[in-house]
């Protein structure tokens, strides 16, 4: 069976404490580690309901997906992924496209607001840019009941700079593509203002602009995002949590198209 992004990890984190010399219960390892993080992120479960065969309890897990998340693992991981892509020839880095979704929050939280579907809910929305073939380049985290426009820009500075060939990591996207609920000329602005190029559908607009052709690709990546299940839901309050789980998301999701484990748009 082929391994998980997190088995891939063990090289890159902090080196395991070992026991002193007073003697003590030995500290979990990281493998333990990953394994429930990998388990929580597929099936959903809160920590709590984590099984004790496990070898590992969801508050400890929990504990060290904050601080891998402050020491920049995932980060790293994602990057890594995404050069891999590339070197691959599966990465196109000029377009990306823009979308979201929204996740109710129980218990909310930090990064959390009113849901546009049932106000007396909150919810978070997570905004998705993927390159054209569907690969997430940057997530973003904000209350549901925040605008959509006002995503894009936070979103086009998260650009990775993705290395792995010779010559100076692109800067910035060519072109981005986005539906209505993004529509504003200010924004449009912006981007042109950073040399980017707005294909953002406007409102109040005949459709058949095919602007939904390109656009299609990153709702198939929300699908995927959502069947990682802890991806539906937030429990969580804590925003960096959130944002651990999101690019923990997204690593899984590359590491699926670098090894044809989903399949890839044209």
């Amino acid at each position: 069976m082929r391994k998980r992004p997190g088995q891939n990890l063990l090289n890159g984190l902090p080196s395991e404490q070992p026991v002193g010399r007073e003697g003590g219960r030995p500290p979990i390892s990281h493998r333990k580690v990953l394994r429930v993080i990998w388990f929580v992120l597929a099936t959903g479960c809160r920590w709590e309901d984590v099984p004790a065969e496990m070898g590992c309890s969801g508050r400890t897990a929990a504990r060290r997906l904050r601080a891998w998340e402050a020491l920049g693992v995932w980060a790293r991981l994602h990057a890594d992924l995404l050069g891999a892509l590339k070197r691959a020839g599966r990465l196109d880095v000029d377009t990306v496209v823009v979308d979201g979704v929204t996740v109710r929050a129980f218990g909310g939280g930090e990064a959390t607001g009113p849901s546009p579907v049932d106000r007396s809910r909150k919810g978070t929305k997570h905004t998705l840019m993927v390159d054209r073939r569907g690969v997430p380049l940057a997530i973003r985290a904000a209350g549901a009941n925040a605008s959509d426009h006002r995503q894009i820009i936070p979103l086009v500075l998260d650009y990775p700079k993705i290395g792995g060939e010779p010559g100076r990591p692109k800067e910035l996207p060519d072109d981005l593509f986005a539906d209505r609920g993004y529509d504003s000329e200010g924004t449009r602005d912006l981007l042109r203002w950073l040399g980017i190029e707005p294909h953002i559908a406007k409102r109040r607009t005949p459709h058949g602009s095919g602007l939904g052709k390109v656009r299609r690709v990153v709702e198939r990546t929300i699908s995927w995002l959502k069947g990682l299940r802890r991806m539906r839901v937030r429990y969580d309050r804590l925003l960096v949590v959130r944002e651990a789980w999101a690019t923990l998301a997204a690593c899984v999701i590359c590491y699926r198209l670098l090894h044809d484990e989903l399949p890839a748009a044209g």
